[in-house]
């Protein structure tokens, strides 16, 4: 994937950049898991770019402290992964491995996605960090973008997303994404406009991915079912989701309801 494209779509001013490769010994000095997770991150990233760190003194906005977390910088990384590897596990242990928010850049071959995840501290170790939802794009090609792909690497500027402090930042590419998930959905990409409509978004999309897959789970059973009254069940299951389906599609029209 062309990873420049995407980078440049964020309008990173110069004073952020910092274009360091970093090695994979940082991620293995961190809490990673399991043996198995060591290797994937061994064999599978190929490269990891540091590329630039948001902070007050660059972008001009706030840091974000509560009790729950505290955003002094946002790290931008580009990381490019082997044909072979298993992006999904790859882009978590990342994630869960560096202390600061990060916007995640991932590419495998010409695709690759954006990712990110809220942070806040551990209830359970002082100190220590923890990640919240990982939320990400789906796979697309930066060279031939579709319609609504295009709206979304439109809508990366950073100077143009929200800047009371880093946390809304951060939060503001989050609903950049919510809005291209929505997208595939309904058709328009469309940012919220206000942030109960970026929650609203959000529980959408995911009711709509529970939805789904609660019907894969039934129509997988319906056709493994002999008995003829519990398939006729199953799909009488099937088709009252089917209209969930089509109601929570609606409800991700934003600006057309």
């Amino acid at each position: 994937m062309s990873l420049v494209k995407v980078i440049e779509a964020l309008s990173l001013p110069p004073d952020a950049c910092v274009n360091q490769r970093v090695p994979k010994k940082l991620l293995f000095e961190q809490d990673i898991p399991t043996a198995a997770d060591k290797r994937q991150i061994q064999d599978g990233i190929e490269e990891m770019i540091w590329v630039a760190a948001l902070k007050p003194t660059n972008i001009g906005v706030p840091i974000f402290k509560d009790n729950v977390r505290e955003y002094l910088e946002i790290a931008v990384i580009t990381t490019k992964l082997h044909i072979s590897a298993k992006p999904t596990r790859i882009i978590e242990l990342i994630h869960r491995a560096i202390p600061y928010p990060v916007v995640l850049i991932t590419s495998v071959g010409e695709s690759g996605c954006l990712s990110l995840a809220h942070k806040r501290w551990s209830q359970g170790e002082i100190g220590k960090v923890v990640i919240e939802d990982i939320r990400r794009t789906h796979d697309f090609i930066p060279e031939a973008l579709n319609t609504e792909e295009a709206s979304f690497i439109a809508s990366l500027k950073i100077s143009d997303l929200p800047n009371q402090d880093l946390y809304a930042l951060y939060q503001g590419l989050i609903d950049c994404i919510a809005a291209l998930g929505a997208s595939k959905i309904s058709g328009k990409f469309a940012l919220p406009s206000s942030k109960v409509q970026a929650h609203l978004l959000s529980d959408n999309l995911d009711e709509h991915a529970r939805i789904q897959r609660e019907i894969i789970m039934l129509r997988a059973k319906a056709e493994k079912e002999k008995q003829l009254n519990r398939r006729v069940e199953l799909n009488l299951e099937i088709k009252r989701l089917e209209e969930e389906l089509a109601a929570t599609k609606d409800k991700l029209r934003i600006g057309e309801t």
